[in-house]
């Protein structure tokens, strides 16, 4: 199986500014891609014989062609590796399974993170050197070294980027995994805003602690926009706005780890106890264009969660089993399988007709009365083979 290795480097000045100026360089080779894709598509809409579609080896060979002379000071590599991710992209575009699904978007140099690829890295002892532009003297190129040990001896392609001031080598390596002991068990995952249901009981992905530092985060971004509206441009300049961007900055990462660790362990516990899995199949993107707690969705990491389990699945030889986005196993009764339906359906309001809340299952046809939730994790349930 292929892992990857997220590490911190230790990042010297000079390296600091050779670093910065790849990771322009990639932004501007994407854009300048993403413009020539377009622009070639618009042709070939308009006359489809005297223009071919756009594709990765087209679009590569028109920005190599029409290099500027500061081009070939940097790494051939950086333009090659940023189209081949676009041509991704682009296919991606037309999956809407993918967890990433959308069109693609030029970059800002105003984004928080920025990055580049190569694929002439390697690891020599135990230090990360990249492939030096020509441009550069020796004197003023240095391999990266990472405050934690590197697990493996090669690499192939390296993301390198630049994150709230510090840098970062995302390092795929290849690793020999056994499955998991058998446990002959199964279980379902119904996901909510601020918490996921399964078999076992419910776990919070908006603890206490999370919502404080929203809260925080909250004040601080009002903060830098009062000082955005009072001094304009001049504000970014300012120590002060520089500070309290710090700030902002530094409790973004710590939400970040908190919903990464809390994520991380629980569909470790769910593979560890578990030989099938079944969650919902949720058109995420959908949903939040409907703009009915789509902060909360996306706080609540659904694509995360189906993006983690997904492959330690793989990894440990476990079946995840996908419900599919039409099952209602809101609506549908666990016990006679009666679904609700018209008026009679539960919403985020509840039932007016037969006045229940938004978390109460009751079934008109039975009886049968649950908790909304545990009624979905039992629909869900039964789909496991």
């Amino acid at each position: 199986m292929i892992k990857t290795q997220v590490v911190k480097l230790k990042v010297n000045k000079p390296m600091q500014k050779h670093l910065d100026a790849l990771c322009d360089y990639r932004r501007y080779c994407w854009n300048k891609g993403l413009e020539t894709w377009q622009l070639m598509h618009e042709a070939y809409t308009l006359n489809k014989q005297d223009n071919p579609s756009p594709n990765e080896r087209r679009v590569r060979d028109e920005l190599v062609a029409n290099k500027a002379d500061w081009q070939y000071d940097l790494s051939a590599r950086c333009l090659q590796l940023a189209v081949k991710d676009l041509a991704n992209a682009w296919k991606n575009f037309f999956d809407k399974a993918q967890s990433n699904w959308g069109k693609p978007k030029f970059r800002s140099k105003k984004a928080p993170r920025q990055g580049f690829k190569t694929d002439r890295a390697k690891i020599v002892n135990g230090k990360l050197c990249l492939d030096k532009p020509r441009s550069i003297s020796k004197e003023s190129w240095f391999d990266l070294v990472s405050y934690e040990s590197l697990k493996m001896s090669e690499v192939k392609v390296v993301s390198i980027f630049k994150e709230k001031g510090s840098y970062y080598a995302a390092l795929p390596y290849e690793e020999e995994i056994s499955s998991k002991a058998k446990t002959h068990q199964e279980t379902a995952v119904d996901i909510n805003v601020g918490h996921f249901n399964y078999t076992e009981g419910q776990i919070n992905v908006l603890s206490a602690k999370l919502k404080k530092l929203y809260k925080r985060i909250k004040h601080y971004q009002r903060v830098l926009t009062r000082k955005r509206e009072v001094n304009g441009k001049l504000a970014a300049k300012s120590n002060n706005y520089f500070a309290v961007r710090t700030k902002l900055q530094r409790d973004y990462r710590k939400v970040t780890n908190i919903q990464n660790d809390l994520l991380q362990k629980f569909t470790t516990k769910l593979i560890d106890n578990y030989d099938q899995i079944v969650i919902e199949d949720l058109a995420v993107k959908e949903m939040m264009m409907t703009h009915v707690a789509s902060k909360g969705m996306q706080r609540s990491l659904f694509s995360k969660f189906r993006q983690i389990l997904t492959y330690k699945c793989d990894w440990y030889g476990k079946e995840l089993i996908l419900a599919n986005k039409t099952y209602p196993s809101t609506q549908r009764c666990a016990q006679c399988g009666y679904v609700k339906t018209g008026d009679e359906k539960i919403t985020l309001q509840g039932n007016k007709k037969h006045g229940t809340k938004h978390n109460e299952y009751i079934c008109y046809e039975c009886g049968y009365s649950n908790d909304r939730d545990e009624n979905s994790v039992l629909n869900l349930l039964a789909l496991a083979k």
